[in-house]
């Protein structure tokens, strides 16, 4: 098995319950690990034989822009997407971060976590 990971992935997207998120929009950073067997790759130096980052990425990004209330909404279809897309990943950790939330606070980011495992 190894890792990929693709960390700090930055966004501006619509999501939250409040009606003026769904205008004016936030920051949010996504972090992503998965797993999957890189060994062929380790010894054939192609890219058919592992994970494409920018694959990764892609879906990150197209998923991202698709507004939900809750930020485990958008981190859960990131997984649904990477396992439907994907077959090689066995395992995910996904993190989505909303910079500077609106929550009557000094707070940097929120930020939720999924694991999920292909089952």
């Amino acid at each position: 098995m190894g890792t990929i990971k693709l960390k700090n992935i930055r966004t501006f997207s619509y999501h939250g319950c409040l009606v003026e998120e769904s205008k004016i929009g936030s920051d949010y950073r996504v972090d992503l690990e998965i797993k999957a067997d890189l060994r062929k790759s380790m010894e054939t130096d192609e890219l058919d034989d592992t994970v494409d980052y920018v694959h990764l990425n892609k879906i990150v990004i197209e998923e991202m822009a698709i507004r939900s209330k809750l930020l485990e909404h958008v981190a859960k279809r990131i997984v649904k997407r990477i396992f439907d897309e994907i077959p090689a990943v066995s395992r995910i950790i996904v993190g989505v971060s909303k910079i500077n939330p609106p929550i009557g606070g000094d707070v940097e980011a929120v930020t939720i976590e999924l694991e999920e495992y292909r089952t």
